[in-house]
């Protein structure tokens, strides 16, 4: 009989499930359970607006969506309109896929200060993501703090420094543009705890702050070695070779006309944030780097700003009805099985690290376990849900409904920009409707 998978979570990590399930032979029907209408997790929510070429493998994930054997259940989300317990009672398999959608904490004095927000919410409120239409940034500063040195970072600097010309082509929500585009900022410090060789910015997405109309980056260069030392590996030698190489030409750009400036600031780390209940000033310890790690070296400097973002990771939170690693931010799970019938992937499983096919490995290899565990289906499957959700007046979105939500952004687009994104779940249903 046909083994019967619900996917929770439509993100890369769940698209890469559903794909390696279909594409083992097997008699396998998969429904994708998702808490929002929209699918594809980070790709809508998370990837840079300005970033269409990335945002492109959603066409990828949308042939597995409308491959036979698949449904879709969106706005369902799971322990609000459904129980891990009745999905095993449904499902023979309940995959895990739900991703890390949280702010990993600085852990400092002040972080509770008014404007600042960690880079999972601020991204969010840029990407209309439906949890972060009520964030309410106060951009009236002319200098905001990033802390990290990796590639979020870079993406939130990039953002708020973009004229109206270069985010044209975007996605970008409409109040965030607006609010962006009125607001007086001109300088953006991005601080990392480490040097510039440490750093993990990808080279694509250094190089492009080399080449922005408005603004000019800013490094010292007596922080830039002549050469990449260190124990690497070849391949990110050659990753760091190319980014201190870029990072050296970052001092001839010309700053004649450009206004803005994103200053690239190394070996300091937070310690605490001042202000009253909002946000002043952020002050920071200079640092060493010995074997790898950052070392306080007891100076310490202030840097006057209005606002802070942290970007130094994202962590996941406890999921209703499995066992939850609060210190590593996980479900608990032995390679990927949680518990009779449950199965991890993603970052729920491994924590945030990698790019969007650092997933992959994940989904075929849940699909791998499923078919070791289960030889032959005995649950009902889709219907059942159908029949569980409608009973408790659960409006479900099929993927036909997204493509109708898809087609009202897309049309109501101004020119030259992919889409205008809906920003609340209510206007998502009003398009339906």
């Amino acid at each position: 009989m046909t083994i019967n998978v619900a996917v929770i979570g439509s993100g890369p990590s769940g698209f890469y499930t559903v794909d390696a399930l279909l594409k083992s032979g097997k008699d396998v029907r998969v429904d994708i359970i998702e808490r929002l209408p929209t699918p594809f997790g980070l790709i809508r929510g998370g990837v840079a607006p300005d970033h269409q070429t990335t945002k492109k493998v959603a066409r990828v994930y949308e042939k597995t969506a409308l491959s036979d054997g698949v449904g879709y259940f969106g706005n369902v989300e799971v322990g609000r309109d459904v129980s891990i317990a009745e999905l095993k009672e449904i499902y023979d398999a309940v995959v895990l896929a739900v991703g890390a959608p949280r702010d990993r904490k600085l852990g400092i004095p002040g972080e509770d200060k008014a404007n600042v927000f960690g880079s999972a919410d601020f991204v969010g409120w840029y990407n209309a993501h439906p949890d972060f239409k009520d964030l309410d940034p106060d951009l009236d500063t002319d200098t905001v703090v990033v802390i990290g040195n990796g590639n979020v970072a870079v993406d939130v600097a990039r953002v708020l420094v973009k004229t109206d010309e270069e985010m044209t082509e975007t996605d970008i929500a409409h109040h965030a543009h607006d609010a962006i585009q009125a607001s007086p900022i001109r300088d953006v410090y991005m601080v990392g705890r480490r040097g510039p060789i440490e750093a993990k910015f990808t080279n694509v997405e250094l190089r492009e702050m080399g080449k922005l109309d408005d603004c000019v980056p800013v490094i010292d260069p007596a922080v830039l070695p002549d050469e990449v030392e260190g124990d690497w590996s070849d391949r990110d030698r050659r990753l760091k070779e190319r980014n201190l190489a870029t990072m050296k030409e970052f001092p001839d750009v010309d700053p004649t006309g450009k206004s803005k400036r994103v200053h690239f600031t190394f070996y300091a780390m937070p310690v605490e944030i001042l202000g009253g209940d909002k946000v002043e000033a952020i002050r920071f310890e200079r640092t060493k780097v010995e074997n790898g790690r950052s070392v306080g070296t007891g100076e310490t400097f202030d840097i006057e700003c209005g606002m802070v973002i942290p970007a130094i990771g994202y962590f996941s939170e406890p999921f209703p009805g499995v066992p939850f690693d609060e210190q590593n931010g996980i479900v608990v799970h032995d390679d990927g099985r949680v518990g009779d019938g449950v199965y991890a992937v993603g970052w729920i499983k491994r924590g945030p690290t990698g790019v969007i096919g650092s997933n992959k490995p994940d989904g075929e290899q849940a699909a791998q376990q499923i078919f070791e565990d289960i030889a032959d289906g005995s649950k009902p499957g889709s219907e059942a849900l159908a029949n569980l959700l409608a009973g408790r007046d659960v409006r479900a979105i099929t993927y036909k409904d997204w493509q109708i939500i898809d087609a009202a952004e897309t049309s109501s687009a101004r020119p030259g920009a992919p889409r205008r994104k809906f920003i609340t779940v209510d206007e998502m249903i009003s398009a339906l409707d």
